[in-house]
Order: C-alpha cells, then structure tokens, then sequence
C-alpha cells in the first residue's frame, strides 16, 4: 500500500525531466523532501530515442534519490496541449456538460473521438460563463504516460505544465489577489504567458524560447546545437540596447547582440498578448511580472523585460509557501529553483491547493484504473458467493462466470485502446512536418508585414508639417541592416523647443521605438529654398531583414 501524505511529482518538459517526491505535512502543506533534474539532449534526436531517454531519466533518477513508487503527479508541456477560451452565456447546470461538448468540438482542431480533453469554469462574472478548454491528442499523451509506466510509476493525474505553474505562483500570492500578475515561462522550445486576475486565467505558448537563442547562435558561429548551447550559458547575457562593456569576450559581445535581438521577438509577442488579453478577455494591464524557466536564467534579462513592459518584474520563488525538507540541499536547490514551479504546482494539486484542476488522463489508462478500482468488489463478492456455495452452488457457478465475462471484456477493451493507440503512431512524422511548415510560414508571415512596421512607426514620428521624400535600405551580406530617409518640412512648422530642434526630436522619437537602435543619427540637414528644410536620417534597425 502506498502513503497517501507521500507523492512523487514529474514534469516533462521539452529539455528536462524534473522528478520532485513530496510529503503532505500539517494543515496540508506540501513539503519537499527530494528532486533531480536530468537534461534533455538538444535537438535533432528522433520522438522514439526522446521517450527511451525520458523513462531512462525517470529510473535513474529514483534509483539515484532513493525514490520508491507511489502516487504519481505528472505534468506536459504547454506544446502538446490545445488551450481555448470560449464565452458561453448562463445557463443551467443540466444543460451545461452538452454545450461545453459542443463548444469543444467547435474549437479542438482535431476530432473529438482523437483527443482527451477537459475544462474548467473561471472567473466570476454572472452575465457570461468562462470556460477553459484544453485538449491534446491522445497518441501525444499515451506516449508520455507509457514511458511514467515503464518507470514503474502510473500517473493518478496528467495535468498540463502551465496550469501546475499557474497553481504554484496563486498559492503563493493569495495575499495579492486582487493583482493582475503576468507569468513568463521562458523555457526550451516556447515559452509561456499566463494571466491570473481575480479568478480570471488566460494562458498563450509563444515559439519564441531558449532554443531560439541557441540556432541562431549555431548560424552565427557555425557551431553544433551542444556547442552553441554552451556558449548560450558559460558566454551568453542581455546586451542593454547593443552596448556590452569593454571587459567582455568577442563570442560574449556577439552572443549578446543576439540574445538581446531573440528577447526584442519575444518583448513584442509579449507585447501583443497583453493587448489581447485586455481588448477580448477583459483583463487589465499587468501590475507585476513573474520570471521562470530554465532560459529566465540570462544575466540581465529581468532588467530588460522591466525596462520594455515598465512594470516591476522579479523571479517566481515556488518555495516561498511550500516548505522543503531538512534532506534537501539547499544551495543546490536554489541553483534550480527556475525549473521546480511546476513539480510544487502538482504537489499542491494533490493537497487540494489548486485554483485549476485539468486532468488529460487517456482513456485506457482511465479504464484500467476503474477496473482496479473495482477489481477488489469483484474479488469480495466472489468470496461472498463462495462462501454460499455450500447451498448455493448452483447460483455460485453462475455468478463466477459473469465475474469471469466481465472481467474479459474490461481488459479486451483496454487491448482494443492500446491496439488504437499504436495504429495512431504513425500520425506522429506528419504532425511535426506540419509543425515545421507552420514555424516557416509565421516567419515568412512576420516579414511581410516588417516593411509596414517600419513606415507606420516613421509616419507617427513625423510632427505637422513633416512629409517623408525618400527612403533608401542599406544592405549588408544581403540582409537590410539600416534605412537612409529623407524628411521634409516647411520651415516655420519646424520649430526647436526645449526638447531640441524638429530633427532631434524625430531621432528621439525614433530611437525610443523597438524596430530602430539607439545609434540612429541625423546624417544632414540643410534648408531647401526659402520655405523647405531637408533632414536626413540614418536608421539602424534593430533587427536586419533579407532581402529574399
């Protein structure tokens, strides 16, 4: 028989296995008592070499830690699931489940009978109902939960890693309540944003991460992913505004300039889900920021994204209401502390802490715990019937049988789920060729409307009485590095004030926005007639574009 004060909480993200076992102590606060973290190799290992390793680090790290096999908490990352906020309105609690179907099958790209799904009510507004939808297909699933099985662990739970993040930070802060607070999960291969305001929660996976920084590393100095990855971390911090200090290394100023041009991507997408967040689900404008994740560990980028967002920003301390055990090594712990939100989040899970409760269990490991769940009724009757036999033994012939037919059709039916799931494996290479095609096409996508950025962030510059005349790209190695613009204005509209003279002030203007550098200069000035001035300016763009 299992502890139930005693559980063991995994996390598999998309570059790490994170293992934590938990006891629940007084008044139901969990408590630490041991973890490990084992790395994930970086990319280019195929799906099936990635599970063998993930079951691998599982075992080694209980035989590592002493961990027994218990009740077992496990969490996937925000990439494997569908999260989807609908608006319903008020309706009775009869009706409620058949609408949220409907509403699922409406909004799950997928069809139903191919993924688990589940959902929660949030908020408090009477005039509409909130619901959250997460779904994920149940081949990605069934193969997360077969590798926990073949660690000798089975998950009582299988909940989504944002949502454990989620119930971490609002157990911590729920002297705050009335704070809207951001959370910026900055991890391997995305990274997460989610919203908790007044009950209110909204979450987007943005595919811009860690990883990102590492590739364009890789291309910059021609290295391996492992390579890069190492000079992401021994070399690697946020450049403030481009400028890094005389004592640093070549590979670390470069590495900056790329950090900082990685984290100006994942600034604006920041930028855009806040104004999503406020204009359709109702929200304010963020009063703090929360820092976790592995890549949250960049030197300076805590000040980067409080100098962009203007709003305080610190890292999340999962630890700050969950105690940890006399046995763990505190030093090691706080080297980690960035990757353990999400193990405390299902901890706090287990002790009925949690503000969301989403279970994607597949449907034969549902099955399969009912029927051990009911398994101990059959064996009972059956000792009833046969104590009984002795006058009964007729009724006890036919009651073993049904027991018997029973029992076959609930394990014929989980061989039937498991024979689906592995023909559903080989839908697997065509969801990451699509994956690939839609990474390509949000680029392509992204410089499309660059050029629109760039003329619409000019054009609100220009003061009255400003036109722009000419504009030229300056190219470097067949990327767009900088804009030559030619600006024209009457004479008496371009007026100096205390802030400068009119072609100081646009530079200004310009500089303070995210597309151009701090080291965009007035390259000439001159009068152009009796009534004209000519101003030209050199614009260097924070981020080149090609020029194919």
């Amino acid at each position: 028989m299992f502890d139930k004060n005693r559980l063991i909480a995994v996390d598999l993200g998309a570059s790490k296995v994170a293992l934590a076992e938990f006891t629940i102590g007084k008044g139901g606060v969990p408590v630490l008592t041991n973890y490990g973290i084992s790395p994930i190799a970086g990319e280019g290992g195929n799906e099936s070499e990635r599970l063998a390793f993930i079951v691998t680090a599982i075992r080694d790290q209980m035989r590592e830690l002493g961990v027994r096999p218990g009740p077992m908490m496990l969490s996937v990352s925000g990439q494997a699931v569908f999260p989807r906020f609908v608006k319903l309105p008020p309706v009775s609690k009869d009706k409620l489940p058949q609408i949220i179907q409907y509403e699922a099958e409406q909004n799950v790209p997928f069809p139903i009978d191919e993924v688990v799904w589940d959902y929660q009510l949030i908020g408090d507004d009477s005039d509409e109902l909130n619901v959250m939808l997460v779904a994920a297909k149940i081949e990605n699933i069934k193969r997360l939960t077969d590798c926990a099985q073949a660690a000798d662990l089975e998950p009582d739970v299988v909940d989504v890693a944002s949502m454990a993040l989620l119930n971490a930070v609002h157990y911590s802060r729920q002297d705050d309540a009335d704070e809207c607070v951001m959370i910026l999960d900055v991890g391997a291969r995305s990274s997460n944003l989610i919203f908790m305001e007044k009950g209110r929660v909204f979450n987007r996976s943005i595919p811009v991460a860690g990883n990102t920084i590492t590739q364009e590393l890789m291309k910059t100095f021609n290295v391996s992913f492992e390579e890069a990855e190492k000079i992401k971390i021994e070399e690697g911090f946020v450049a403030f505004g481009g400028v890094t200090s005389a004592g640093d290394s070549e590979v670390a100023e470069q590495a900056s300039k790329i950090i900082r041009t990685v984290l100006t991507r994942l600034h604006a997408e920041v930028n855009r889900s806040i104004n999503f967040y406020r204009s359709q689900q109702g929200g304010s404008s963020p009063d703090v920021v929360l820092l976790t994740g592995g890549s949250s560990m960049l030197a300076h980028i805590d000040t980067f994204f409080q100098d962009k967002l203007r709003v305080p920003v610190s890292y999340f301390n999962p630890f700050d209401a969950v105690e940890v055990g006399s046995s763990v090594n505190v030093e090691a712990l706080n080297q980690d502390i960035q990757c353990m939100g999400e193990v405390v989040g299902l901890a706090l899970r287990r002790a009925n802490h949690a503000l969301v409760e989403i279970n994607l269990m597949p449907p034969d490991l549902v099955a399969l715990k009912t029927f051990r769940r009911r398994k101990p009724f059959f064996i009972a009757t059956a000792a009833a019937v046969f104590l009984s036999m002795i006058g009964w033994g007729g009724y006890f012939t036919i009651a073993g049988r049904a027991l018997a037919e029973r029992t076959e059709r609930l394990e014929g039916s989980v061989r039937e789920l498991t024979r689906v799931q592995d023909r559903l494996q080989g839908v697997s290479a065509e969801r990451e060729l699509a994956e690939a095609q839609f990474e390509t096409l949000a680029r392509q996508v992204a410089l499309r409307t660059r050029w629109i950025d760039l003329l619409e962030v000019i054009g609100e510059a220009l003061q009255e009485g400003m036109w722009i005349s000419a504009l030229e790209p300056r190219e470097n190695d067949g990327r767009v590095t900088a804009l030559r613009v030619t600006v024209q204005g009457f004479t008496d509209r371009l007026e100096s004030t205390a802030a400068g003279t009119a072609a100081e002030r646009l530079r200004d203007r310009l500089r303070e926005s995210d597309l151009f550098r701090d080291s965009s200069e007035i390259a000439r000035e001159m009068g152009v007639g009796a009534y004209r001035r000519e101003i030209v300016l050199q614009l260097d763009l924070e981020e080149s574009i090609p020029t194919r």
